[in-house]
């Protein structure tokens, strides 16, 4: 048992979660979007040349210094399109990314989850799905979890899953037991962030509807800096954007496969769930199989 801590503790995040042979199998498919809800990037960082980034931001939205939303927006942005070989994970570079700016330079830390009002977030949402987003990624909260009733961004988090907009949420890192509109939705996959073990990372909030349906993942990861230097930071940000990852990789590698069925076999991923308010952790390479396996029961084969 110590010797399997041990070895877990030196492992990557990709490696803790199976992303490396999926990572193999594909590096994603430019048909396949993913919407970031984020700060702006610094789409002329050299690790992002190659990158086919669908830019929305405005003339008003430049880029800050290294605790602006910007630099959390780049962050999340090289987890998921950086060059392969870059300092970041680059999960999957060939798939198109929609940057959508929610936040502004406000001056903010990049190490939190920023937030946006519930409308803002709404819109965002409805604007993505209607771009074409195959999966949208949400490193973001809209405060500290309520139980309070969002009538509108519920009804864009239904638009999405009626559209089959996969839906990607951070849990939040205010060390809480409680949910929001957004992770409580059964179309959402929250996401908890955990250490190089797999125990939930202090801060990491945690619920029911987290535990049924969400999934962990490494919340401590190293991706681009706005001044290409490569960063290390730690928060339910960058664990989401690594399922994220997963669920455009699944997507582009299996194109036939309904979005239900891979929104099915990821949140399955980890396995049987335990307990109460912790989710399992995240398994790529598990849902990669699973979804195989799925589409060819689906064809009779």
């Amino acid at each position: 048992m110590v010797a399997n801590q041990e070895a877990s503790a030196r492992s990557t995040p990709l490696d803790l979660v199976g992303l490396r042979p999926l990572m193999a199998v594909t590096a994603g498919d430019p048909s396949v979007m993913v919407a970031l809800l984020d700060g702006p990037v610094a789409c002329e960082h050299p690790d992002l040349s190659g990158a086919a980034l669908v830019d929305r931001s405005s003339s008003a939205e430049r880029c800050g210094g290294e605790g602006s939303p910007c630099a959390h927006g780049t962050f999340v942005a090289g987890i998921l399109v950086a060059a392969r070989g870059s300092s970041a994970p680059a999960i999957c570079p060939r798939c198109r990314l929609l940057v959508r700016p929610i936040f502004h330079d406000r001056g903010t830390s990049d190490a939190q989850p920023l937030s946006a009002t519930p409308d803002e977030l709404a819109d965002g949402i409805v604007e993505c799905v209607d771009a074409g987003a195959a999966v949208i990624n949400l490193s973001l909260t809209t405060g500290t979890p309520t139980m309070r009733s969002e009538e509108r961004l519920g009804q864009a988090l239904d638009y999405a899953m009626a559209r089959r907009a996969i839906v990607v949420a951070a849990a939040g890192n205010q060390g809480t037991v409680g949910t929001s509109e957004i992770t409580r939705h059964p179309w959402v996959i929250p996401v908890a962030a955990c250490d190089r073990l797999g125990r939930p990372m202090e801060g990491t909030n945690l619920a029911a509807s987290i535990g049924r349906r969400g999934l962990a993942a490494p919340g401590e990861v190293t991706s681009l800096g706005i001044d290409s230097a490569p960063r290390t930071l730690a928060g339910t940000s960058f664990a989401a954007a690594l399922v994220t990852g997963v669920v455009a990789l699944l997507k582009s590698a299996v194109p036939s496969a309904p979005a239900a069925v891979v929104h099915r076999v990821v949140t399955a991923s980890g396995g049987r769930r335990l307990a109460a308010i912790t989710p399992p952790l995240l398994d790529a390479w598990a849902a990669y199989l699973a979804l195989g396996m799925a589409v060819h029961s689906q064809r009779g084969v």
